[in-house]
């Protein structure tokens, strides 16, 4: 029976209560909903994100225009963020080639909001905030990466040699290769020895990621040590969102895409369109803020205990 829906109609139910619960707790704090393109010319440039590609055959275009369908709202976002749009939230349809599994579908549901003004701390309070409204959690612990890393597997991961960290994820996760990089070996150790472990007795923030895991978040040195300012949440071994003290140079982001560009050719990937339209909007001047993405589908799991994201969504990608 394909033709059916693959959750049962109690879950459809959440959802519905989920969307309006999440629409009430930001309207009764003037957060505006906005909504932006799922298309556009360009798409994110991380090695390890893949986009979902799109042709189109536009008028005055004298070829089939290439275009992405967008893994986060975060770009266009930003620009009416540096419009003056003032904070501002979405629930938006993302997409990411190449994921699937018990908690990843290629489609899913992306909470995603930015307040001008509020620092990595004040993020996080919202955050748990809402967690306590939606699903009556806890207020989340905080770990830095460095704790972590320590606790579960008793090395520094900003410290120690790339050879401690090659044969540690060789024996802990039987992974290993010349290919791999610093941060390919921090992320097998993470996804295979720490994330399960994370928010398993209450929910877990784990702040100051390695710099080169900066992503679209600033940079901060402390000890030493460039620290990436951004956190994720953790709830029962689940990742169920990200926040950054948001970049807002704009030279420096202009880098930072380069660079993705550079190694997505090393590792003969495809190179993905700078998007200036951000570029230009960071220049114009992204206010001071902070923003995260929060993944609903996750979210519904918790709330109804489900252990794949099949139970939470009405038609998974083999059933579209």
């Amino acid at each position: 029976m394909a033709w059916q829906p693959g959750c049962e109609l109690e879950a459809l139910k959440r959802r519905a209560n989920l969307l309006s619960t999440v629409r009430r707790f930001f309207s009764e704090k003037a957060v505006l909903e906005v909504d932006t393109p799922l298309l556009s010319h360009s798409s994110v440039t991380d090695l390890h994100l893949a986009s979902v590609t799109a042709q189109l055959n536009l008028p005055g275009y004298t070829s089939v225009k290439n275009m992405y369908l967008q893994t986060s709202p975060e770009f266009a976002m930003k620009r009416l963020l540096a419009s003056g749009s003032g904070s501002i939230y979405q629930i938006a349809k993302c997409f990411r080639d190449g994921e699937r599994g018990k908690r990843h579908n290629p489609e899913f549901t992306m909470l995603e909001w930015y307040r001008p003004g509020f620092k990595l701390q004040g993020l996080m309070d919202e955050v748990a905030e809402l967690l306590l409204l939606v699903v009556n959690l806890p207020v989340p612990e905080k770990i830095t990466y460095q704790q972590a890393f320590q606790r579960y597997l008793n090395i520094d991961p900003h410290r120690d040699s790339d050879e401690i960290l090659s044969q540690l994820a060789k024996e802990k996760t039987g992974i290993c290769g010349d290919d791999l990089s610093r941060d390919d070996c921090l992320d097998l150790l993470l996804t295979h020895c720490i994330e399960p472990k994370l928010g398993c007795e209450k929910p877990v923030f784990m702040t100051e990621y390695p710099a080169s895991q900066a992503s679209l978040a600033k940079v901060k040195e402390r000890d030493g040590v460039l620290l990436a300012q951004r956190f994720e949440l953790y709830v029962n071994g689940l990742e169920l969102a990200n926040g950054y003290d948001e970049l807002v140079d704009a030279d420096e982001q202009l880098q930072r895409f380069e660079a993705d560009n550079e190694a997505r050719k090393a590792h003969d990937l495809p190179e993905i369109p700078v998007d200036y339209n951000l570029v230009e909007a960071l220049k114009s001047g992204l206010p001071e803020c902070s923003g995260v993405a929060l993944g609903l589908d996750r979210l519904q799991m918790v709330i109804q205990g489900a252990k794949c994201i099949d139970e939470v969504i009405s038609f998974a990608v083999e059933r579209a």
